[in-house]
């Protein structure tokens, strides 16, 4: 038992780079719906394009003959190393290609959980490097909020770390057209780092 526990702990991601890695192994050997509801939060949310309770929209949903393929290329993380945002590219079995942006939180049970994930095709593949571009928010000074937003119409809603030092933020419009953006603490602002804009079905 106690060997089962260490090899069990020993392979349990130790990132969300590490997570991000494991959620797409899981995709490709187990199925892919059957990752997504394995590593998705409770209170998780996803894009269809209106935002869905995503184990709701999950449930009982039937895998893909072959999964979605992905792999991160950047990961912004709060001080707490508790909180990060991760975003790359992906593939699909028939050749198209994308970008995602997903939410991690590390649970107190559980190890690493997506809270928010979301994305859109591109027209060039994303690269793929042998390790993603990694940034840790500082732990100076006290973080502030970032911006405020206000809209005619549509769900939005914000979130952050724990320690405040990684924030985001999504909004939806009645068109599907979505808006994510996410900063972090540099020690003096919140700096700016994600900005994906995807304009609704049909634009």
């Amino acid at each position: 038992m106690i060997l089962a526990a260490l090899v069990l702990q020993a392979a349990a991601p130790q990132s969300a780079v590490d997570a991000e890695r494991a959620f797409n192994a899981a995709a490709q050997a187990r199925g892919q719906w059957t990752a997504f509801r394995a590593f998705a939060a409770e209170d998780a949310t996803m894009f269809v394009p209106q935002p869905v309770q995503a184990r709701q929209w999950l449930k009982d949903r039937k895998d893909p003959p072959r999964s979605i393929e992905w792999w991160p290329t950047e990961s912004w993380v709060s001080c707490d190393g508790k909180s990060a945002v991760n975003t790359g590219g992906w593939k699909l079995p028939e050749g198209r290609v994308g970008f995602f942006s997903t939410v991690w939180r590390l649970e107190a049970e559980g190890g690493w959980k997506w809270t928010i994930d979301g994305g859109e095709v591109l027209e060039t593949p994303r690269e793929r490097p042998a390790e993603p571009r990694l940034r840790r928010a500082s732990c100076t000074g006290k973080a502030v909020q970032p911006p405020r937003f206000g809209y005619r119409e549509g769900p939005s809603e914000s979130g952050a770390s724990a320690d405040g030092t990684l924030a985001w933020h999504w909004h939806v419009s009645s068109s599907g057209a979505r808006q994510f953006v996410a900063w972090i603490w540099d020690g003096k602002a919140m700096v700016q780092v994600v900005d994906d804009r995807i304009t609704g079905p049909g634009k």
